[in-house]
């Protein structure tokens, strides 16, 4: 009973520090998403309120960055999708001006989506005239020296920290052509935190982990690379998996946890 209240109390916790920052930006989101200029503006908000959201939440976020260097710019980030807390980890964590892939389907999401839509890029795969356009918008954000940030694997896993999804070809196809650097991103315990769960929300204090592997040259690199490209970061993201996160937390009861549910999945965490 006790541990049931403590995840509600802190469900209550998590989903009001996500709305008051954006509340309070929402003015200034809305009239700089609509300025041909403003998207900069947009951006630096979004950071603001991924930032105090996160530091609100109060879970420890261990940051691994194995380059020495500084990440060259303009690049591309390759991560892997386990949560809808992903975006906010990505704008958090990586600094500058950066641009977001993302699925046609966050631009209809209500009050924050058309600001997303008018800021980064949407596409929705199953489009191929959408994904042109996506790519267009990619390579011009590219070559005004913008870094972009896409998950690989288009959608949620359904198996987050356990398995990864194939990954599509979009994102290494464009750094081949621009001649850009791509940068592994692992996050391997966000979904820990928020699982994407059908018609529930489920929130959990745990730790996060955030892994900014080295940056891979595609100086070269013809289109018939793609294939070797994708299998060398596919390995190094599914290498950052952990025990503790091969699993989705289960669902919030007040009877006492089983050990294992028949799923595979725990009853309760």
């Amino acid at each position: 009973m006790l541990r049931y209240l403590g995840q509600r109390l802190y469900t209550t916790w998590a989903v009001v520090w996500f709305i008051i920052p954006f509340v309070l930006i929402y003015p200034f989101q809305w009239y700089f998403s609509r300025r041909p200029t403003g998207g900069g503006v947009v951006h630096a908000l979004n950071r603001f309120w991924s930032w105090l959201s996160i530091t609100m939440w109060g879970m420890p976020v261990e940051v691994v960055r194995e380059s020495k260097g500084p990440t060259p710019r303009p690049c591309v980030y390759v991560a892997n999708h386990g949560s809808y807390i992903d975006i906010m980890m990505l704008f958090k964590y990586i600094p500058g001006f950066l641009n977001m892939m993302g699925k046609a389907s966050l631009a209809r999401v209500p009050v924050w989506g058309p600001l997303f839509g008018n800021v980064y890029i949407t596409v929705d795969r199953a489009s191929a005239v959408s994904r042109g356009r996506a790519m267009v918008a990619a390579r011009r954000t590219l070559a005004e020296g913008r870094s972009i940030a896409i998950f690989a694997e288009g959608r949620i896993s359904p198996t987050p920290g356990k398995e990864l999804l194939p990954f599509l070809d979009g994102a290494f196809q464009m750094a081949i052509e621009a001649g850009v650097p791509i940068v592994p991103v692992g996050m391997p315990l966000n979904h820990m935190f928020m699982p994407d769960v059908e018609k529930d929300l489920r929130v959990r204090y745990h730790r996060l982990k955030i892994v900014f592997h080295p940056p891979i040259s595609t100086a070269g690199l013809a289109l018939t690379d793609i294939p070797e490209l994708k299998a060398r970061v596919y390995a190094q993201l599914a290498a950052d998996f952990l025990p503790a996160g091969a699993v989705k937390p289960g669902p919030s009861t007040w009877r006492a946890p089983a050990a294992v549910a028949p799923s595979g999945q725990p009853t309760n965490s």
